[in-house]
């Protein structure tokens, strides 16, 4: 007898919706059921998402949300929940890169990784762990809650050119497993996915080239991994069956990571 994930009466907050792995995070979602709200700045691309969620028969709202600013975030959780409902789910997704060796970083780069991918999903996933705690806190019980972070590969190994990047993912690891022990107490699930190379529209250019195909000759299956990769790593985690996964740093990178 088979048995498949539902997330039907679930709300999905998923940020860094407009493009790439969030936009497969929120299509995934909501194809199991789940009511998602797609939040980024890219109002336009999120809209385009809306109408494909909505003509495949799933239910889909729009927020704006910059990551970076502490009162857009405030401004956008309220408005998913009015919008959705209280947030059950979240993917908390955003992120950003540059492309240098660390005595090239300057101020301005340092701020524009971290402050969106270390500030603003520590924001995010604190601003919608607040509401999930006081609804806990009213109804006397605990309900099964999820706050998904993607962190990276590059968060457990250090990888070239990129070292700020992988400094801004290796703290939300810990984030992450910081999270999940204050938190889990009331009900709240707080685990990480630590994807490897997987090629999105902003990246799959970089793969037909001598570099992009140097480096995919060095992944241990010569592979670039694709967004539905990690359909079923994202669905468990999102499901109430994973009720004992709780502060897991799980790495979806082809085996790159024990190379």
């Amino acid at each position: 007898m088979g048995r498949s994930i539902n997330l039907e009466g679930k709300v999905a907050l998923i940020t860094g919706a407009s493009t790439g792995l969030g936009k497969r995070f929120a299509q995934v979602l909501s194809q199991a059921g789940a009511k998602v709200v797609l939040a980024s700045r890219r109002i336009e691309r999120l809209k385009e998402l809306r109408a494909e969620i909505e003509a495949s028969g799933g239910a889909a709202h729009v927020v704006s949300l910059d990551v970076t600013d502490y009162q857009s975030i405030k401004a956008a959780v309220a408005h998913a929940e009015t919008e959705a409902g209280t947030i059950d789910i979240l993917v908390n997704n955003s992120g950003v890169s540059t492309t240098q060796r660390l005595a090239e970083v300057t101020p301005a780069d340092f701020e524009y990784v971290f402050d969106t991918n270390t500030r603003g999903a520590f924001f995010v996933a604190q601003e919608v762990a607040k509401r999930m705690i006081m609804r806990g806190a009213g109804s006397g019980g605990k309900p099964p809650y999820r706050i998904i972070n993607i962190a990276s590969m590059a968060g457990l190994r250090v990888l070239p050119q990129i070292g700020l990047y992988a400094m801004s993912k290796a703290a939300v690891v810990h984030m992450t497993k910081a999270m999940a022990q204050e938190w889990g107490r009331h009900g709240i699930n707080v685990n990480a996915i630590c994807p490897g190379y997987i090629e999105t529209e902003m990246n799959h250019h970089h793969w037909s080239t001598e570099q992009g195909q140097k480096l995919v000759s060095m992944l241990p299956r010569h592979r670039v991994g694709k967004p539905d990769d990690l359909d079923g790593l994202l669905l468990l985690l999102a499901a109430d069956e994973s009720q004992f996964i709780n502060g897991s740093i799980i790495a979806a990178d082809d085996g790159f990571g024990l190379s």
